[in-house]
């Protein structure tokens, strides 16, 4: 979510940081004496986790885990493939279904079932036979809307895809470069599962002249480019359409000093793709007991219940708990669009070109 996340800039970086990761007993070839008891988890920009669960986690541990964030996470994707043969960390965190056949096409991650795997929601387990990956988060990839444009201008926001070519939302919308990043190419998989193989260009095409305006990544464009965001806001953003997250409202609410009775911004749920993250265990890493460590940490109950209010994507464990703030201002959407990750396998990179020759020549 992710989502992911990824999917907000609200939750504090970490950059650098130690803690601790519970031991995995597990069997196999590792030497526990020689390995480093530090682990780094490389990941996308938004990765993040309460002090609290930090400070739980440094007393089971000797591990210290440092965090290494690198973009967007296409971008963080694309470094880690080009580095896999001297990779900067352990585990890489935030390859999702739209760029997870990438990853393992080109042999990214070695196999391991975390433990807690057998609590993973049945809809989100993949890659059963060989466990290159593991689940950790889902999210929504939507349309959001500044609630104040709207209302003063007296015009509905968009509700769907339809919707965004209609000349009442020219020049309203900012979206994320499809080939740079996540959201972005999320979002073209979403016109690409609702349009199909042969209507979706055209669909493009059609956006394009209604004056779509492409960035490089969802930072940009969330705090940057949309005027319903705080960070919209001082920027003097000028566009009230942005694609971004379900669950971008709920941040705008919980960061917010002094907080709304109501979010500013809303999602219109007839654009919104399913996005689901995963971690993985790097081919080559230097440490891999404590990245097997890191993996089985991600799946505890404990992370998962503590992952929505930090990275603002929901949990993928059964039980796990869901915030209030979410099911009130960034509900899951009823019927998002959904594409087999092995259509996305096939036609991502053409799928891709075809977009950037179409809409950025």
């Amino acid at each position: 979510m992710s989502i992911t996340k990824k999917a907000t800039v609200f939750a504090v970086g970490l950059g650098l940081v130690t803690l601790s990761a519970c031991g995995s007993s597990d069997s196999g070839s590792d030497n526990s004496e020689a390995e480093s008891k530090t682990v780094t988890l490389v990941s996308h920009n938004s990765w993040a986790v309460s002090k609290g669960v930090l400070a739980a986690f440094e007393k089971q541990s000797g591990y210290k885990v440092k965090v290494l964030e690198d973009g967007d996470a296409g971008q963080a994707v694309n470094k880690a493939i080009l580095t896999k043969d001297n990779p900067q960390g352990d585990v890489f965190f935030g390859v999702d279904n739209t760029l997870l056949s990438r990853a393992l096409d080109n042999d990214l991650f070695q196999s391991y079932e975390a433990k807690g795997s057998d609590q993973i929601l049945p809809e989100f387990r993949v890659d059963q036979d060989k466990h290159r990956v593991t689940p950790v988060d889902t999210g929504d990839i939507c349309v959001n809307y500044d609630k104040a444009y709207f209302s003063e201008h007296e015009l509905a926001p968009p509700t769907s895809y339809d919707d965004l070519i209609k000349p009442a939302y020219k020049n309203l919308l900012v979206t994320e470069n499809a080939s740079t990043s996540s959201p972005g190419l999320g979002f073209l998989l979403g016109t690409a599962a609702k349009y199909g193989d042969e209507g979706w260009q055209d669909y493009w095409k059609k956006l394009k002249a209604n004056g779509v305006k492409v960035v490089d990544g969802w930072e940009q464009a969330y705090n940057e480019e949309f005027s319903g965001s705080a960070g919209g806001k001082k920027a003097k953003a000028d566009r009230p359409l942005v694609v971004s997250y379900a669950s971008s409202p709920p941040a705008e609410v919980i960061y917010a000093d002094p907080k709304p009775t109501s979010a500013p911004t809303g999602v219109a749920d007839g654009t919104c793709f399913r996005q689901v993250e995963y971690a993985g265990l790097l081919n080559n890493a230097g440490n891999t007991k404590g990245g097997k460590a890191l993996l089985d940490f991600l799946l505890t109950k404990t992370f998962q219940d503590d992952m929505p209010l930090n990275m603002f994507v929901y949990p993928v464990r059964e039980g796990a708990q869901v915030p209030e703030e979410f099911t009130e201002y960034g509900p899951q959407a009823k019927n998002p669009e959904t594409l087999d990750p092995a259509k996305i396998a096939d036609n991502r990179d053409d799928w891709v070109k075809s977009w950037t020759s179409l809409v950025l020549k």
